[in-house]
């Protein structure tokens, strides 16, 4: 059967697994993050930099026995975790995955846009999760990847992970062992919704709670013909006003990104896709 907007059957199928270092440095550290990135995704935002495996669908597909597989070389080469990148849509054949417990955390990299009954089947089997927070605004959700509800859900959806894993916690070496990651991506002309998200993240937790992390590696993709506003980077002043605005807000526990980062050369080589 298809999958809706994610365009994915029940199969899963993924594009790319391997170590990844250009990861936040508690999950990248020095041997890298176990990332297993899946095609398909339940968001279409306009300006998606994975859009070659968000949209298109392909990629290598896998039973749960050969996830394990995959997981368990990964393993082999010594990453800190196993990184599951965009895997909402597939979340029974994950599921099916990791059982019985891996001996490294579990990451769910995910897009922030997915339900609370479909997380609280993962208690147990997932250590940490890295949603996106992309917009706060229903009108800018709506525009950008037709979803005016995603503020509403992701908020839900945060609030269900932190109340699973509970605060962070990092090891010796800064690595993270357990706990929340919420990344927000700086849009250019979009600076409204930046301090409405930083407002959400400082107003709902505490410090020691969750991780925040401030993105500036916003690259124009797709046919951004109608979006005028994102056919160029955020400028430097833009996501300097961002880093003011998170600096005053209260939030002390995070990352921020280096608008160096920005260029396709930074982008995955989807490999199986």
């Amino acid at each position: 059967m298809g999958g809706g907007v994610c365009a994915s059957g029940t199969t899963a199928r993924i594009a790319r697994a391997a170590p990844h270092m250009w990861e936040e440095p508690c999950i990248s550290g020095e041997r890298g993050s176990g990332a297993v990135f899946f095609t398909g995704c339940a968001l279409r935002c306009v300006y998606c930099q994975n859009e070659k495996i968000s949209f298109a669908g392909g990629g290598k597909p896998v039973s749960p026995v050969e996830l394990r597989a995959v997981y368990g070389e990964l393993l082999a080469l010594g990453v800190h975790n196993i990184n599951l990148v965009t895997p909402s849509h597939y979340a029974d054949a994950v599921i099916a995955s990791l059982t019985p417990p891996l001996p490294v955390p579990v990451a769910w990299n995910s897009s922030g846009y997915e339900s609370v009954e479909t997380l609280q089947r993962l208690e147990g089997l997932v250590q940490i999760y890295m949603p996106d927070m992309k917009y706060a605004l229903p009108e800018t959700a709506a525009r950008y990847s037709s979803a005016p509800d995603y503020p509403e859900v992701a908020r839900r959806a945060i609030l269900e992970m932190h109340r699973q894993v509970g605060d962070f916690e990092l090891d010796d070496d800064g690595i993270l062992t357990r706990g929340v990651l919420i990344r927000h991506l700086v849009l250019p002309d979009n600076a409204d919704n930046t301090r409405r998200v930083i407002d959400w993240v400082s107003e709902t937790f505490a410090p020691g709670e969750v991780l925040f992390s401030l993105m500036g590696q916003y690259t124009p993709h797709g046919d951004l013909s109608a979006f005028a506003e994102l056919q160029c980077p955020p400028t430097e002043a833009e996501y300097a006003y961002a880093l003011q605005y998170l600096g005053e807000s209260g939030i002390e526990d995070g990352f921020t990104q280096d608008l160096g980062a920005v260029g396709d050369e930074f982008l995955p080589d989807f490999n199986l896709a």
